[in-house]
């Protein structure tokens, strides 16, 4: 592997970090691309952002490579993550502080169980008023954070599998297949609701990106060990 192969093209697995924006990856990444192989300029970009406080596969493309991240971007995801039975927060998880809290004493495991059958398949979703979504050219986090109120229209997205892996103290972990623009804090939110409870997100992890999958992944740092070894 040398630079030419990385301005032709590729396609990277990364683990992305907690708290690293998916914005710090690319410029981490296309940092040490140029630094390693003495390159002016390539062309770096991500196949779909993952929150701040989610963790798991981002992937990279590099050159040519960037043409293909719409396709990249279509494919059905797979992540794994905890949800918090009985309180809410503005985001919908760890990003804001809790502002609701909510009875949990009749919430039963067969009921948590039970509730996920209501979000199989094509469902309505509203996506959360703190995402990057725009509406008339601001983002929504941006209304968010001054308190002004927007109406935000749900979109179509489908939820192939979604199932309970571990119930303990009202904390809820899950695995879930689903489609391009599917938000999993608006999901943890409505799962909430659904069990006339409240609910957020308090961990995401995504695993897989249609055939890609996290384990074949390499973090910020090993793909920096990976880059040295070339030489």
């Amino acid at each position: 592997m040398n630079g030419e192969d990385f301005l032709s093209g590729q396609v990277l697995l990364i683990d992305k970090p907690l708290e690293w924006s998916s914005f710090q990856v690319v410029n981490k990444l296309r940092w040490l691309i140029r630094k390693q192989f003495s390159i002016k300029k390539i062309k770096v970009g991500h196949a779909g952002t993952l929150d701040p406080l989610a963790t798991g596969l981002l992937l990279i493309c590099t050159g040519k490579a960037t043409k293909t991240i719409n396709d990249l971007q279509g494919q059905i995801k797979e992540y794994t993550g905890t949800i918090q039975l009985g309180s809410t927060t503005p985001s919908y998880d760890l990003e804001t502080e809790i502002n609701a809290t909510f009875p949990t004493d009749h919430i039963t495991d067969e009921l948590i169980h039970k509730a996920t059958a209501q979000f199989i398949g094509e469902i309505d979703q509203l996506p959360p008023v703190f995402s990057a979504l725009k509406k008339d050219g601001k983002r929504l986090y941006e209304y968010a954070r001054k308190g002004e109120e927007v109406e935000i229209k749900p979109r179509k997205i489908t939820i192939e599998e979604f199932e309970i892996t571990k119930i303990e103290n009202n904390a809820v972990d899950f695995r879930v297949v689903c489609s391009k623009g599917t938000y999993i804090r608006s999901l943890a939110h409505d799962f909430g609701k659904a069990l006339q409870s409240g609910g957020h997100l308090t961990a995401l992890r995504r695993t897989k990106i249609g055939e890609y999958d996290v384990m074949n992944g390499k973090t910020v740092e090993g793909f920096e060990e990976y880059l040295k070894s070339l030489e």
